[in-house]
């Protein structure tokens, strides 16, 4: 009778990188008291990691250092055994698309339903929900692309939504100064008609903030393109909705961007 140990064997040799507690008690002819019993031994051994309960990772020597493989290689197998869509945003798409003053230890998941946040290893698994109108909304495969791993694909937003999903989500990018670098590094990248597509799905606060940033950063064609957003606008917003007095070191006269009609209440800052 196969060890639950030489089932992992068997599955790295086949190639596969995890497996499901049902399957492995299938294949092995177990109940549950005898695979927890295993899988917990295993555990211990740094063979094993478990990101959600009854999903498994089969640990290579070269993953033990961080506790666990990348995400980016088994998220979209998380995903499919949760039955869920979803895509990969803020940081870690923004140091896909080559924003690299972007940390990569957090990866941040854009769904439409409520999931706890959850590390393993040295890894950050934080999910940002998005209510399920709006999410499919923006989860269009036109706007999305892939992120390559040896063990296949995650859905990553595409350039356009990264830079809408931080604008949007921007106290958890890191903060608007964070924001800023993304905007810096890939705002010029952005598809113009992709963009305005896209920006017509959010709050329009959200695309003033970003059409701000594009026009500071000298972004123009993309700047001019999300104006008409702002021409909508029927109430002021803060640049920074986190601030909760406007810095002493702006000038009075920048206090009020009224193209944008947005308060600038704080200076923004990036590493060049």
């Amino acid at each position: 009778m196969r060890t639950l140990e030489q089932y992992l064997d068997d599955q790295l040799a086949g190639g596969r990188q995890y497996f499901t507690k049902d399957e492995a008690m299938s294949a092995l002819g177990i109940n549950a008291g005898a695979f927890k019993s295993a899988s917990a031994r295993l555990m211990k051994k740094d063979r094993l990691v478990s990101p959600w309960r009854g999903f498994y990772l089969i640990l290579r020597p070269e993953d033990r250092s961080s506790g666990a493989p990348d995400p980016v290689r088994w998220i979209d197998l998380l995903m499919k055994y949760l039955k869920l869509d979803y895509r990969i945003s803020l940081l870690r798409a923004a140091a896909f698309h080559g924003s690299s003053h972007q940390a990569v230890m957090v990866i941040q998941i854009i769904v439409s339903k409520q999931i706890r946040d959850f590390e393993l290893g040295r890894h950050r698994i934080q999910f940002i929900y998005l209510r399920p109108s709006a999410f499919s909304k923006t989860n269009q495969a036109d706007w999305l692309q892939q992120l390559k791993s040896e063990t296949g694909y995650a859905k990553v937003a595409g350039i356009e939504l990264t830079l809408l999903d931080s604008a949007r989500y921007f106290h958890k990018a890191g903060g608007i100064n964070s924001v800023a670098q993304v905007v810096h590094d890939l705002g010029d990248k952005a598809d113009v008609r992709k963009l305005v597509k896209a920006a017509d799905c959010y709050e329009n606060s959200s695309v003033r903030r970003l059409g701000y940033l594009l026009q500071h950063f000298g972004h123009d064609k993309q700047a001019k393109a999300l104006l008409p957003f702002a021409r909508r606008a029927k109430s002021l917003k803060d640049l920074d909705p986190s601030v909760t007095s406007v810095s002493e070191d702006l000038p009075s006269m920048s206090e009020l961007d009224s193209v944008w009609m947005l308060r600038v209440n704080t200076s923004v800052e990036i590493d060049e």
